[in-house]
């Protein structure tokens, strides 16, 4: 009322004082400003001197002005030629003061607002004010918060100015009460609900919010509820309507959504059609739809897929390919693939980015995609996979850029992220065998950045005492030939290691060469030299070691070769997530050494993904059988023995307590070893970002067995597959900067009376 009075008023007065005629204005002067521009009431104004106006024209410059927003009265007289405008400023805002709001913070409530145009500083306009109040009662709705209000106080301060105080009430995001489908025949409530997102409220709801309503849920479960009869042949299914109702304290929500399922449909044929670049069969044999089997729009989706990449793997890189479903009249559709290809793509540019230490051409040399050759989209994920191999890097992503202004060519960019292995570092483990593990050396797998490896330094321990050099080029020659050396002193006392009683002094020296047979396979070759002297420990080393070194002496020098070969498509070195590998070794002690043996060893893992997520759930499982002998007329060195229990093997019992045992009951090892796991991989609970960890649940199982005795002594031959120990457990694994952490919870399921358990299992240096 009072802006209108003063309009009204305004007007009046200039009638009064103003002729009937209009008049040129020689001045226009401005009265009652204080904080906006003069410019902002003259532009809108436009009233300018020497000017004619009338009555009409001044009526309409008020209106102009006052549609600002900026003044609360505005009132024009005339005091000759000279226009009077006399104008009272709506109050600025002081301060805004938030109370009442957990949910959202007030950094981003202030944000909104600014957006919104009230801020501190800023003129106070009462209709913004209550349109941002609707805003954040419309916006706490939206995550189902339904209960929630929003007052805004006006609190009058000196100097024309006002503070605003806003005070929220979030309220409880609404429960829901009861989903209800209506129009199923074909599949029941419960299946259809089995993969939403909201779920009515239970037990562990606790813990979660899946039984809180939001509207981005919602829309996300009818997506899945589209996608789950598309995916089983309901080719014309319909979401008819989707209800949400509220109690009336707005605190539980009631869905109701009616649908209708339609009749389902089977493929009658499929088909590729279009510009044919690459034999039709090879793409016809991509396509995992089968005729004859019922439509499922995943399984179109994948073919589609699947045909992209193989068009990909040809080089035509910016592949289309459209699924085409023809619905016929007896409930079939006929599938046709209509492909265009595009033209053949090169590769412009590869760039490695992210790399500050490591060497390119480290990065380069184990890439299948070259500059200048025909792209392939296998080859740039298999150049991304081989990257992550080498296990230099935490992390590899690869960018596929067009060249601008062309149509055939892209550039490539392999954006990694450093690990630390190229930087020199002194380590401290612990185990529960060894104890405090001392290791004042420098070992580095991508030594100063060159992607060599080096070791050098001395490692000490209750059980161990070494001295080591070693060096392996991964790229001896530019084909991947890799050459290692080695050489070591080595004192151990297996008394400090759960096994029998004795020690040993190893001098060895050796030289090995790696053949890669493809982008996955490599053959090994080794040399070595091992001088071996054995030592007794008075009135505690066991008749099995006396009987040994009765019959062969305790000094031998063991000339031996090593072949080897593996098998990795692990997707990355450290914590892979997907892929598998397999190795297989054979050591011989060569006929004319001291000592003649062998021993051959396979292991496998692998890594299948059980959820869509690639860092979701995993499955794991991994295997290792060794068996081992003598050569010839001498005994087979029990120092050469498999041991079992640990970490390493079977978590739950004590390192390498399981198996055989000497006269005196001390673990003795086996020319025989089998364990096998299985591993419930999940990630990391309240983490983010859990690449540098890993969480587990895990069944081992496994034991050494003997089929070999010493001349002359009396053993238990054989294996017995009743013998296997079995445990569970929990596991943990953690990348510091001092070297992995790992944490075994495990429980013996079926230990003898004679079996070392471990419960806890604890060691630096090692990852699961």
């Amino acid at each position: 009322m009072k802006i209108r009075f003063g309009l009204l008023f305004s007007l009046a007065l200039y009638t009064s004082v103003a002729t009937a005629q209009s008049f040129t204005v020689d001045d226009v002067r401005l009265e009652g400003l204080q904080r906006v521009e003069p410019g902002l009431v003259l532009r809108n104004l436009d009233i300018d001197s020497g000017q004619n106006v009338d009555q009409s024209d001044i009526s309409e410059a008020t209106r102009r002005v006052f549609r600002t927003g900026y003044f609360d009265d505005i009132r024009i007289a005339r005091e000759g030629n000279v226009l009077v405008v006399n104008v009272q400023e709506r109050p600025a805002i002081s301060l805004i003061r938030l109370d009442g709001n957990k949910v959202l913070d007030d950094e981003a409530l202030l944000d909104g607002l600014k957006q919104n145009g009230l801020r501190e500083g800023d003129v106070f306009k009462r209709a913004t004010l209550e349109k941002i109040r609707q805003d954040l009662v419309r916006m706490y709705a939206g995550q189902g918060r339904y209960s929630a209000d929003v007052q805004a106080e006006i609190e009058p301060l000196t100097e024309n100015r006002v503070a605003l105080n806003i005070d929220i009430k979030e309220g409880k995001v609404a429960t829901i009460q009861h989903i209800n489908i209506i129009g199923n025949t074909v599949f029941s409530d419960a299946e259809l609900k089995e993969d939403f997102s909201l779920k009515l409220p239970g037990f562990w709801d606790f813990f979660g919010d899946s039984d809180k309503y939001t509207r981005e849920k919602l829309s996300g479960d009818l997506e899945r509820l589209r996608s789950y009869y598309l995916d089983r042949g309901y080719i014309n299914f319909a979401i008819d309507s989707s209800q949400v109702s509220l109690s009336p304290d707005k605190k539980h929500v009631f869905i109701t959504i009616s649908v209708t399922e339609g009749e389902q449909f089977s493929v009658s044929g499929v088909s590729v059609a279009g510009d044919l670049v690459v034999d039709e069969q090879a793409l016809l044999d991509a396509i995992t739809v089968v005729e004859g089997s019922t439509f499922s729009r995943r399984e179109m989706t994948a073919s589609q897929d699947a045909l992209i990449r193989k068009l990909g793997d040809k080089g035509y890189l910016f592949a289309n390919v459209n699924p085409v479903p023809q619905v016929q009249e007896d409930n079939t559709v006929n599938l046709q693939f209509f492909i265009a290809p595009g033209k053949l793509t090169y590769v412009r540019r590869v760039a490695i980015k992210g790399n500050t230490k490591t060497a390119d051409k480290v990065a380069r040399r184990s890439m299948t995609q070259v500059e200048g050759g025909l792209a392939s989209s296998a080859a740039i994920e298999r150049s991304k996979q081989k990257i992550a191999q080498t296990g230099y890097f935490k992390d590899v992503n690869v960018e596929t850029a067009p060249v601008p202004g062309t149509d055939d060519l892209v550039d490539l960019e392999y954006n990694v992220i450093e690990d630390n292995t190229g930087n020199f570092s002194a380590s401290v483990g612990f185990s529960q065998t060894s104890g405090a593990i001392l290791n004042l050396s420098v070992e580095q797998d991508n030594f100063l950045g060159s992607g060599n490896s080096v070791g050098f330094g001395v490692t000490n321990s209750d059980t161990i005492t070494e001295y080591k050099f070693s060096y392996v080029e991964p790229y001896y020659t530019v084909d991947g030939v890799s050459r290692g050396y080695n050489i070591y002193s080595r004192e151990t006392n297996y008394d400090e290691d759960n096994i029998s009683n004795y020690s040993t002094d190893t001098l060895g020296a050796g030289v090995n060469f790696g053949y890669p047979m493809n982008d996955f396979q490599r053959l090994s070759f080794g040399l070595n030299y091992e001088g071996v002297k054995i030592k007794t420990i008075d009135g505690t080393t066991s008749d099995e070691v006396y009987d040994f070194i009765d019959i062969e002496g305790d000094q031998y020098n063991i000339f031996n070769v090593t072949l080897g070969w593996s098998d990795n498509h692990l997707n990355r070195k450290i914590f892979p997530t997907s892929g598998y590998s397999q190795s297989a070794s054979i050591e011989i002690g060569i006929p004319g050494s001291d000592l003649s043996y062998h021993k051959e060893q396979y292991k496998g893992r692998i890594y299948v993904p059980l959820s869509e997520n690639k860092e979701g759930l995993i499955g794991s499982l991994r295997a290792r059988v060794a068996f081992a002998g003598k050569l010839g007329d001498n005994d087979y060195p029990f120092f050469k023995n498999y041991y079992s229990g640990g970490l390493s093997s079977v978590r739950g019992f004590d390192s390498n307590t399981l198996g055989p045992v000497d006269s005196n009951g001390d673990a003795f090892g086996g020319n025989v070893a089998l364990d096998m796991s299985a591993e419930l991989i999940f990630p990391v609970p309240f983490i983010k970002d859990s690449n540098s960890m890993r969480t587990l649940l895990f069944v081992d199982a496994g034991n050494v067995f003997q089929t070999e005795c010493s001349s002359g002594s009396d053993c238990d031959n054989g294996i017995k597959l009743d013998d296997l120990r079995y445990s569970t457990g929990f596991g943990f694994s953690w990348l510091t900067p001092i070297g992995p952490i790992s944490i075994a919870l495990a429980k013996a399921l079926n230990a003898d009376e004679d079996d070392d358990e471990q419960f806890f299992e604890f060691a630096l240096g090692k990852t699961f």
